[in-house]
């Protein structure tokens, strides 16, 4: 099969540049998945429900023609290939950052027909540390939905937030229920004060736990 076109705005702007690069529907949160680090095709199927295969692997081609992910194969016994972001690919962590932040008043009530994954939420935490001066480490977030851990800060290399417990111990360990995690989320709740209001559960000694009970 030959491969698609490459669509261009063809303006002479570098937003329309970028979102040459981008701007198709799934590109962006294929990013969000692989800021978690080397991805199989299977696992990122799993984590973007929705999303067809036959989009996902054009999307993926598309990426790595233009730069943003690599794919390799895993050394045996794994012999799986996986998807990775390039340096290029990795610099939209802010991009991303910064598109969560504007539409987190649109996240309203979680709606029935909504999917959800625990580490969906990596971002807008990470947004939230960064706010309550968790400095630089790593902290494991317990949610409902599930467990995983995120750097709460300058990410320049390695996954930004990963599924499961934190490897080591982390900075601190944070616990959520679903209502106060969305909260958080929309930015109605600040993190130390759902510690202060008993509506999130840190532990930890690290610098992160402590900037998260100070009142």
């Amino acid at each position: 099969m030959s491969p698609r076109p490459r669509r261009s705005y063809d303006q002479y702007c570098s937003a329309a540049r970028a979102l040459d690069a981008v701007g198709d529907r799934w590109t962006l949160l294929i990013v969000r998945e692989l800021l978690a680090g080397p991805r199989r095709y299977t696992d990122l199927h799993a984590d973007l429900p929705g999303v067809s295969t036959d989009v996902l692997a054009s999307r993926l081609k598309d990426m790595e023609r233009e730069g943003l992910t690599t794919r390799r194969r895993l050394p045996p016994p794994g012999a799986a290939y996986v998807y990775e972001l390039t340096e290029r690919g990795a610099g939209l962590l802010p991009v991303l950052e910064a598109l969560g932040a504007w539409g987190a008043a649109e996240l309203g009530e979680r709606r029935p027909t909504d999917a959800v994954r625990a580490h969906w939420a990596a971002l807008p935490l990470r947004r939230a540390l960064r706010q309550a001066g968790a400095g630089e480490g790593t902290v494991e977030v317990h949610l409902e939905e599930g467990t995983f851990h995120v750097r709460a800060g300058d990410a320049e290399d390695g996954p930004v937030y990963g599924d499961g417990p934190a490897p080591g111990e982390p900075d601190a360990r944070l616990t959520l229920d679903a209502v106060t995690c969305a909260a958080v989320c929309r930015g109605e709740l600040g993190l130390r004060r759902a510690v202060r209001e008993g509506r999130a559960g840190v532990t930890g000694e690290g610098t992160a736990a402590k900037a998260l009970r100070e009142p």
